[in-house]
């Protein structure tokens, strides 16, 4: 349960000082209303209002530790009563006991013990009430934080997930490459572990990182082109292209791997010839631009597989941005398959939103 809202600083500060004007206020309407003595007013204030300023410290403990899931209502309105009429004759009987040889003051506290107790129910009522909607805002807060917080890891766990599912992914097809190599050019075979060797490395040291910068993500990619190379040699050319404004800025690392990896898929299947992929980054309004391009034969059914590359990579990108359209793919003229990624960079160097 959230803490007492009557013991925060403030509040105390401000409820000092209406106690204080309100006991002045009863004493002058007790003086210059109904003709009492300066005695009989100030004790008669202080006492009584004493009293209830307990009462709604009581109420708010109790409300504190303890609230009945149902019937709220009817447990502060029993609570308010029960404690108006005990101070109403508290205060009644102290009163009187004080001031027993006034008379005219003894009969005053008799005949208004009804009203005293009307006011202090009210009182102490309004008391109670906003309590419970002070916990109750309380609780509701701290379960959105919570609910937030859940979801916030829920996000990060699935993010992670797939990053550690996307490794392992392009390590099985080139394990597959390699074993292909040991048969045919053990050689090459031998350059394409050494390079994957260099490339796995590098992608334990960043594996902690969320964001990377394209600089960063190019080179990385340019490890796995050259294990490509070494596995399709002549039948594999590439054109990239990278705009000098774009390499300080950021992307969720191991992103844009998969998206090469299936443009040298679809783009060498089933097919002898030498092809050419295209990478091309630009930023345009705040947007980082990755172009891909490869060819494919509309004729030819996909290769094998479990689509798992894009299908992660629009997963993870909806999760950073909550945006389902960041992934696009389009078939242009003479069977060319083009991919685009759209990045926004509002995040700053500590990768921050």
């Amino acid at each position: 349960m959230a803490n007492n809202p009557l013991l925060s600083k403030s509040v105390q500060k401000a409820g000092a000082m209406l106690y204080i004007a309100w006991i002045v206020a009863f004493v002058l309407l007790f003086y210059y209303t109904l003709n009492f003595n300066w005695y009989a007013s100030v004790a008669d204030s202080l006492i009584t209002n004493t009293l209830l300023a307990l009462s709604c410290l009581v109420v708010g403990t109790i409300l504190r530790f303890y609230q009945p899931k149902q019937e709220i209502v009817l447990f502060v309105i029993v609570l308010a009563i029960v404690l108006s009429v005990a101070v109403s004759f508290l205060s009644t009987y102290v009163l009187s006991t004080i001031f027993i040889r006034y008379q005219t003051y003894r009969s005053f506290l008799d005949v208004s013990m009804p009203f005293r107790s009307i006011v202090l129910f009210v009182f102490l009522a309004w008391c109670a009430f906003a309590n419970v909607l002070w916990y109750k805002l309380e609780e509701q807060s701290e379960t959105q934080q919570r609910l937030h917080t859940a979801e916030n890891l829920a996000k990060e766990a699935e993010l992670n997930k797939l990053r550690h599912q996307l490794q392992p992914h392009f390590l099985f097809n080139s394990l597959n490459s390699v074993y292909a190599l040991t048969i045919v050019n053990p050689k090459e075979a031998g350059t394409m572990i050494t390079k994957l060797a260099s490339f796995l490395r590098g992608t334990l040291k960043r594996d902690d990182e969320v964001w990377v910068s394209v600089e960063e993500e190019m080179e990385y990619i340019q490890l796995y082109l050259d294990i490509e190379k070494v596995r399709f040699s002549h039948r594999l050319n590439l054109d990239i292209n990278i705009d000098e404004d774009t390499l300080g800025l950021c992307l969720p690392g191991t992103l844009l791997q998969p998206i090469v990896e299936n443009a040298i898929k679809f783009g060498l299947y089933n097919t002898s010839a030498a092809i050419l992929i295209s990478v091309h980054l630009k930023v345009e309004h705040n947007l980082l631009h990755i172009s891909v391009k490869n060819p494919f034969d509309p004729e030819m059914k996909a290769a094998g597989g479990t689509g798992f590359g894009l299908s992660a990579i629009r997963r993870r990108l909806y999760l950073l941005f909550a945006d389902s359209n960041l992934l696009q793919t389009t078939i242009l003229d003479d069977n060319i398959y083009l991919t685009t990624l759209k990045i926004p960079q509002k995040y700053d160097q500590n990768n921050t939103y």
